[in-house]
């Protein structure tokens, strides 16, 4: 299953495609050379030129005609997400909807986003200042296994909205996903190169890396992530990370218990636990810790593994349900008591979700990335302690914080993001930019912040009329050092913002 927006690769060799849940082939697609990404990055250099010389309604009106595309395929779309990455179907759906929900945001918020600003020209007040954005040209984007649609086109989509061209290098583990939306938009922008794919393992994302694209925006591994900064440092090519994380939930003792227990049950589970911000580590006050694990392990025995119609389905990775195993099998080594699953209960890619209790920060399950179905819970004597502990990490993506005083609490925690009283919302609300801190990443996708990130910030001054002590000039009065002075003494002394006002009014009468 090729792609007609990449060239063919120069060699024979082929990347197959594999359902984690059945094992069957599902597709082959070509293993790009340095060589064919670097003639992919020519071809999308010329669409940008085009692409980003158009008006913002002119790019608008063909970015809706996309998100219509996919939208009529959105049964295919989810199909393929759920063969290829072994989500349950219904989870496949959300995919595509966060995915056009970013696309559609962005389409409308670029024009506004990009708007020039006027700012203060403070001393220079003869001049005029400007901060413009324009596109950066071509922009590499290198996405992951987990979520292969909703994470890349959360920077595709903010990309192409400010006027760019994006090639797009997905993970080898889901290309087809790719694939398919390659076609689409092969089929709907009238530049055909505008958005194109190279399929291949890690040589053909550390080619893109090295390539002459603008910048690079990767989402994966904090390891990964340091290999594509070092690839994009030899031209200095600017990076976006999104990168791993860890994160913490805080129960306080005047939380709703049951509404904690059953966000706690999805932010950890959703999409087998294979979320960059995935509930990875749970703090509960000591007066209602048994009480939350009770129901969270009520609300945990509810579900249903496997199946098109399970609320769990396979990992994508059978690297991964390595490290999930070896995580448990340390922390129970370690004292770790096991509510419900357990390393007993993996089979083959499938991982029945599992709850533990008795954990502690000498444990991996509660300092590495797990990217699994598990809910460590620890017994915290205070808040304070929960906070501490909760920054005892070095990620810093999401959080989520529950209890009365939860605003307070999160104000407290070094992450990216917080959801109070809920978890993960952040992802799904397109104005809100997305990133973490420390091991997991900087840059911000979403919002416009993440149409900013994919720009070149232009500042300009304009003269406007001339002072009587010239800044920019050799040329001075012979008393340029009283008048400067006195400068000094009016802007700076007491009384400044009324003596500013008088200042800057005289100046320009």
């Amino acid at each position: 299953m090729a792609t007609a927006t990449t060239s063919t690769a120069a060699g024979s060799e082929r990347l197959t495609s594999y359902s984690p849940t059945t094992g069957e082939v599902l597709g082959t697609v070509p293993i790009h050379t340095p060589a064919d990404v670097d003639a992919a990055v020519a071809r999308a250099r010329v669409a940008s030129q085009t692409w980003s010389s158009r008006s913002h309604e002119a790019r608008r009106e063909e970015l809706v005609a996309f998100r219509k595309a996919l939208a009529a395929d959105v049964d295919t779309l989810a199909d393929i997400l759920h063969r290829e990455n072994g989500k349950p179907i219904a989870e496949g759906y959300s995919e595509v909807l966060n995915a056009l929900s970013h696309l559609t945001h962005a389409t409308a918020r670029a024009e506004e986003a990009m708007a020039p600003k006027r700012v203060s020209s403070g001393i220079l007040a003869n001049f005029r200042s400007t901060i413009s954005y324009h596109p950066l040209g071509v922009i590499g984007v290198i996405g992951p296994w987990n979520y292969p649609l909703f994470t890349p086109m959360g920077s595709i989509s903010y990309a192409l909205a400010a006027g760019n061209a994006v090639v797009w290098k997905p993970s080898e583990l889901t290309p087809l996903i790719a694939v398919r939306v390659a076609e689409i938009a092969a089929r709907t922008f009238a530049l055909p190169d505008l958005l194109q794919v190279v399929t291949g393992a890690g040589s053909t994302g550390g080619a893109l890396a090295r390539s002459a694209v603008d910048k690079i925006a990767f989402t994966g591994s904090a390891g990964t992530g340091k290999r594509v900064m070092m690839a994009a440092a030899e031209r200095l090519t600017p990076v976006l990370l999104e990168l791993g994380g860890k994160d913490p939930m805080i129960v306080a003792e005047d939380a709703d218990l049951e509404k904690a227990a059953e966000a706690c049950v999805f932010g950890a589970l959703t999409n087998a636990g294979q979320a960059c911000v995935s509930i990875e580590r749970v703090y509960v006050a000591d007066a209602v810790h048994d009480k939350f694990v009770d129901e969270v392990v009520k609300q945990v025995r509810e579900l249903k593994t496997g199946g098109d119609d399970g609320d769990l389905g396979a990992m994508t990775s059978a690297a991964q349900v390595a490290i999930v195993k070896d995580h448990l099998e340390e922390a129970i080594a370690k004292g770790a008591q096991v509510k419900t699953g357990g390393p007993s209960a993996i089979s083959g890619n499938y991982i029945q979700p599992t709850v533990l209790t008795n954990v502690d920060h000498t444990m991996k399950i509660m300092k590495d990335e797990t990217f699994g179905p598990v809910i460590p819970i620890k017994r915290v004597a205070s808040v304070d302690e929960a906070v501490k502990l909760a920054n005892d990490t070095t990620f810093g993506l999401g959080s989520a914080v529950f209890g009365k005083n939860a605003r307070g609490i999160a104000e407290k925690l070094r992450a990216g993001m917080t959801a109070v009283n809920s978890v993960m919302a952040f992802s799904g609300i397109p104005n809100l930019p997305f990133g973490g801190v420390g091991d997991s990443g900087f840059g911000r996708i979403h919002g416009d912040e993440g149409i900013r990130e994919f720009t070149r910030i232009k500042s300009t001054t304009e003269k406007m009329f001339n002072l009587p002590v010239e800044m920019m000039s050799f040329r001075q009065p012979p008393d340029a050092a009283k008048r400067l002075k006195g400068m000094i003494t009016q802007l700076f002394g007491d009384g400044v913002v009324s003596r500013t006002r008088d200042f800057i009014a005289k100046l320009r009468s």
